[in-house]
């Protein structure tokens, strides 16, 4: 399941690099929806239409999963830019995503 970017504007230089991320997730748990819910709201306040998430479901998508090497739920890994980072958890403590992620610089 993909979830779409949103429009905006921000440096030139960073508008031609767009942020990749895979959210593993199952079901429709709590955590799960929390995570989804949580990566947006920071993917739109920090990335506008430079993002892309893809939403792996590890119920559907088992062998996906073991095969990346991920064994617990919720799990974001950022693939673009490198490096790659994983961050587990509902994404709530917000600034430490923010940390992780390499986006403490101010909102657009």
């Amino acid at each position: 399941m993909s979830v779409p970017s949103q429009k905006g504007s921000r440096s030139p230089t960073r508008d031609r690099q767009t942020t990749l991320f895979w959210l593993y997730v199952a079901g429709k748990t709590p955590n799960s929806v929390q995570a989804i819910a949580n990566l947006q709201s920071i993917c739109q306040e920090y990335l506008r239409d430079r993002y892309k998430i893809e939403v792996v479901d590890m119920l559907q998508e088992p062998l996906r999963a073991l095969s990346e090497g991920v064994l617990v739920t919720p799990t974001l890994v950022r693939l673009s830019p490198l490096p790659v980072r994983k961050i587990l958890g509902d994404l709530s403590d917000r600034n430490a995503v923010l940390h992780v992620l390499g986006l403490e610089e101010s909102p657009e």
